[in-house]
């Protein structure tokens, strides 16, 4: 290879990159590996790369719990990495089973696929409909990961007052219904979006407009928490180690969510990581001012929820923008996010966990933002796509495909979770909403019977002890157990911030609030 930089210098011939064999379409699995080397068609490092960033985006899954379990209560804290993990494994099945062919089966409609890969049939060495880089089976494994992640954003709605059972049988039916025709016509080249000319890489409206929206839906349908608009709800998030937490595994998982959404290992996948990351960083310096403009203190629950708005809002434009437009990105993210926090007011929507004014309105801004900074150059870095480009290439009509998109995706998400939870609601055993007594005793000790922490448990063995020590042999006057004090607190008092099962002594502590 010459060394003189030049273009016209390379020995094209002896580039290893290159030197893959054509596919020539054998057959619908793309050749029998017993009869040829099917991987003589892909390179290995595309293959590399792509494994990795499924793994990385599987990582994003329980950074999802631990972020929203840091943002409840304690008594429901473990509810929700319960069902962000849940999430993973019914989703994933419900992909496998389906799901992969109506999104992106090779002959689908402009809506959703066929069922021609059901259970993964004829899945294997024939290139992708999302890039010829790679086979059929690496970009189903890859893609059940952004299905995985769709769902667990969106079942964060039923934070502290939901069911669980009926959100597992929901997670399956949304997917199906909801999740795979949204993908189906943005990603797949015969979806109508796809074919409209939207832009949108990673999953502005499939992943975050989606969530958003069917969190929206699933709030209203739930109703209100017990106490809502007193000062009963009046607290702060349990744990904020759990939201720094979630948002490093979200921040570290979106490089393989993005930048893995090129498909192959090339300088658009590093342009992708490189605005991604930077989105990130204004969204969360963004946020934290905003807050310090009305608390004067500077937040770190308001530099996460930066950061996470700032990820959500490069997602479709990631691998369409030049990497100063991430600035505008991070910062409109952030803003209209934070404020967006203020609708579910005026709605009277109980959101516990802003998950639409983040993931619904980020996304929407990042749809938005993409029209207008989305370059023709930047595109053609993988060497394969061109694109007409957005408002920098004078490109206009950008726009409207971006509104088009986005608001078909946001309406259709919300009306269909709402009929969903509907019909759910009307089957015995499915109804959607925990009992108030669930609440006030709290989802982990309702629904799952296990705690996140472990002093929760321990204190209801201490509260069962009192009750017991009364008709021991050891005490016959139980009251001085209410007066020991432990480092100047009463311990009685203390147990009122664990989970406490009610019982006939402690009644007065089953309304805690902690």
């Amino acid at each position: 290879m010459a060394t003189t930089g030049q273009v016209d210098d390379i020995d094209l011939d002896n580039l290893d990159y290159i030197s893959q064999i054509t596919y020539d379409g054998t057959d619908a699995q793309g050749a029998n590996p017993l009869e040829f080397d099917v991987n003589l068609w892909y390179n290995a490092g595309d293959i590399a790369w792509i494994i990795t960033s499924t793994g990385l985006v599987l990582l994003m899954i329980p950074g999802v719990g631990f972020f929203y379990s840091g943002l409840a209560r304690r008594k429901s804290a473990l509810s929700l990495i319960w069902l962000s993990i849940m999430a993973a494994g019914i989703t994933c099945f419900q992909w496998f089973f389906w799901g992969y062919s109506l999104t992106f089966s090779h002959t689908a409609g402009r809506f959703i696929g066929d069922m021609r890969n059901f259970a993964f049939i004829n899945v294997l060495a024939r290139p992708s409909v999302g890039s010829a880089k790679i086979p059929d089976l690496l970009f189903a494994v890859y893609q059940g990961m952004f299905s995985a992640v769709t769902v667990a954003l969106a079942t964060g709605a039923v934070a502290e007052r939901g069911r669980m059972l009926p959100c597992v049988v929901f997670m399956f039916i949304w997917a199906t219904v909801i999740y795979d025709p949204i993908a189906c016509w943005i990603w797949n080249p015969n979806g109508w979006s796809n074919r409209m000319g939207g832009l949108d890489f990673a999953g502005g409206t499939p992943v975050h407009i989606a969530s958003g929206s069917a969190a929206l839906a699933y709030s209203m349908m739930l109703g209100k928490r017990r106490g809502h608009g007193t000062h009963e709800l009046n607290y702060r998030p349990h744990n904020v180690t759990h939201i720094v937490i979630g948002t490093v595994f979200l921040w570290v998982g979106w490089f393989g969510f993005n930048a893995g959404s090129a498909l192959s290992a090339n300088l658009r996948a590093v342009m992708a990581a490189v605005v991604t990351n930077l989105s990130a960083c204004i969204g969360g310096i963004t946020w934290c001012i905003l807050d310090y403009r009305l608390e004067k203190k500077w937040s770190t629950v308001g530099f996460c929820s930066g950061v996470v708005a700032g990820l959500v809002s490069i997602t479709p434009g990631s691998g369409f923008v030049p990497p100063w437009a991430a600035i505008i990105f991070g910062i409109l993210g952030a803003s209209f996010s934070n404020y967006a926090t203020k609708l579910k007011f005026l709605l009277r929507i109980d959101d516990a966990l802003d998950i639409f004014a983040v993931h619904g309105v980020g996304g929407l801004v990042g749809n938005l933002c993409t029209a207008f900074f989305a370059a023709d150059y930047i595109a053609a870095l993988d060497g394969v796509t061109r694109i007409d480009g957005g408002w920098l290439n004078r490109h206009w009509i950008q726009l409207g495909y971006q509104l088009a998109d986005s608001i078909a995706g946001g309406l259709y998400s919300f009306v269909g979770t709402c009929l969903i939870l509907f019909v759910l609601n009307l089957i015995p055993g499915l109804r959607i909403r925990a009992s108030e007594d669930a609440e006030i005793l709290g989802i982990d000790d309702a629904e799952i019977g296990e705690f996140a922490y472990d002093y929760v448990e321990l204190t209801r063995e201490v509260l069962t002890d009192v009750d017991q020590e009364a008709g021991s042999r050891y005490s016959a006057d139980p009251s001085p157990f209410h007066h020991v004090e432990k480092h100047g607190m009463p311990m009685m008092e203390a147990l009122m911030f664990g989970s406490v099962r009610p019982m006939a002594s402690s009644s007065a502590y089953a309304h805690a609030q902690y």
